[in-house]
């Protein structure tokens, strides 16, 4: 036998073991329905980031950590959250000093957890209090990981930004979009980049505004370095002054967590998620139903103008606000509208769908409380459904209200709260969420609960829900509340079915 002879079975005796294990199953007798459907199995592996909270000396700060129940995940697992550290080099150049990243790496190392999960189902806390605490790093494997959620809430008690500001820690990702930014006098706001990985990320950020893009300094190739987070104030990145602004932040190396604190000097402020993914069709859910004012920004990325009707789903049902009937926006550009008092006592939503040609878009509201000096203001972007599943951690027996939506159609929804953070037994009820409204719905409350709490939200028809959730807390007759959407949690993944078939190397 020769050496080429033995080449070829070393081959495909390797080629087999490769494959076969990663070959879709075939059947005895091909056909259109023989495919076995792919598995839902929970993910082994979760990555949150969470900013760095506040610079103000009178901030406190709380972490709330949560994993629900899975079933299928084994008895192993870990969850904790660790600082990031703040002695990084970015540069718009795109270069990064190798000292800076071996600080990082170092200071990454010993840095204690924030929170550690004990199980899923139970939510864990931490805190901290000033205005140097650092971004954080999460990571959960095995039975902590699907549906895995942290819940950052900052009470800053004066100053720009006064008030309460909440973020829900995010994933890693590779783009974001940002409708409702300013750099208006009364505002700062920041960009938070967060690099989870070993090596440095490199990103851009892009601003667009009622005439399109704004020409920006040093929004291009900005490094974060790796396990370090940078806040990039935008008025940084330009001279022009705009109420309304949309952010792209595109990472072209590695990948980020995002995040926009909004800060007003007359408003309080509170943090910016990121947007859906550009869409015809945007849902805003949850406007508190004593909302003074609402001011709706849109943005359209592609090159066409987006025509869009807007509907507000009422406890009642959709309605159409009476003067703001549609809004245009234009291709390249930020389109904004002021729909006051939209809500008139009701929990609403904003339903925004194309009147004619389907455009993608991207969408958030700007929300104002209270009157006169006692105003605080909050955003809710445009979400994704609720899916399978979805929680939202940091919850109290006062102070918190779950909003649900289902525009197309009635809904079945069950809802429950987790045991206490300090005590208490888990409780579920099932709701109907009538097609076309909103409902504020009243909260279960776990049976002797101690500390906080997380809801989960899972519906149970396969009519699209979406949810935001409003924790509220008032100051001095300030009343301060922060809003956070619930999309799905992706706690799931799909896995083909597969076996070992080594037919597919004799064709």
């Amino acid at each position: 036998m020769n050496r080429t002879t033995l080449s070829l079975i070393a081959g495909t005796a390797a080629l087999a073991a490769v494959t076969g294990f990663a070959t879709l199953n075939q059947p005895d007798t091909a056909g259109p329905d023989t495919a076995k459907a792919a598995a839902e199995l929970p993910v082994e592996r979760t990555s949150l980031l969470c900013p760095s909270p506040s610079t103000s000396d009178l901030a406190d700060t709380s972490y709330t950590s949560f994993t629900p129940v899975t079933k299928g995940t084994d008895g192993d697992g870990t969850a904790e959250l660790v600082a990031a550290t703040t002695e990084s080099a970015a540069t718009p150049s795109g270069k990064t000093s190798d000292k800076a990243s071996d600080k990082a790496s170092d200071k990454k190392k010993a840095t204690k957890p924030v929170v550690t999960p004990k199980a899923p189902g139970t939510p864990a806390v931490g805190d901290t209090s000033g205005g140097e605490a650092p971004a954080l790093l999460g990571t959960a494997e095995g039975k902590f990981a699907p549906g895995w959620t942290v819940q950052e809430t900052t009470e800053v008690a004066a100053g720009s930004g006064r008030g309460l500001q909440g973020v829900t820690c995010t994933a890693p990702d590779t783009e974001f979009w940002f409708p409702g930014v300013s750099t208006a006098a009364d505002r700062t706001d920041y960009v938070h980049l967060t690099n989870p990985d070993d090596s440095a990320a490199v990103a851009d950020i892009e601003l667009y505004g009622k005439d399109g893009a704004l020409s920006t300094t040093v929004g291009e190739g900005i490094t974060i370095p790796a396990h370090s987070s940078e806040p990039i104030l935008l008025s940084t990145l330009t001279g022009e002054k705009q109420e309304d602004l949309t952010v792209h932040v595109n990472v072209r190396s590695g990948r980020v967590g995002a995040a926009v604190q909004a800060l007003d000097e007359k408003l309080g402020g509170d943090w910016l998620a990121a947007s859906a993914d550009p869409a015809g069709a945007q849902v805003v859910p949850g406007i508190p139903k004593d909302a003074t004012a609402v001011r709706l920004i849109a943005y359209a990325p592609g090159d066409a103008d987006a025509d869009l009707k807007v509907q507000l789903a009422s406890a009642s049902g959709l309605i159409t606000p009476a003067g703001h009937e549609t809004l245009h926006v234009k291709a390249g550009m930020t389109a904004s509208v002021d729909l006051g008092d939209v809500t008139r006592g009701e929990a609403g939503s904003l339903v925004l769908t194309p009147t004619d040609q389907s455009v993608p878009v991207v969408a958030a509201v700007r929300v104002l409380r209270g009157k006169g000096a006692d105003q605080e203001s909050a955003f809710i972007t445009a979400t994704a459904p609720v899916g399978t599943r979805a929680s939202a951690a940091d919850n109290s027996a006062k102070g918190s209200t779950l909003s649900l939506t289902a525009p197309k159609g009635t809904a079945e929804v069950k809802v429950t709260a987790s045991a206490g953070s300090g005590g208490g037994t888990a409780v579920s009820k099932t709701y109907t969420v009538k097609a076309g409204t909103t409902q504020d719905i009243e909260l279960p409350v776990p049976t002797g609960l101690k500390g906080t709490y997380a809801l989960t939200v899972e519906p149970l028809t396969d009519t699209p829900v979406y949810a935001s959730r409003t924790l509220s807390a008032t100051q001095e007759g300030v009343p301060g509340f922060t809003i956070q959407t619930l999309p799905d949690d992706r706690g799931t993944v799909a896995v083909p079915a597969a076996d070992e078939d080594v037919a597919v190397l004799q064709k």
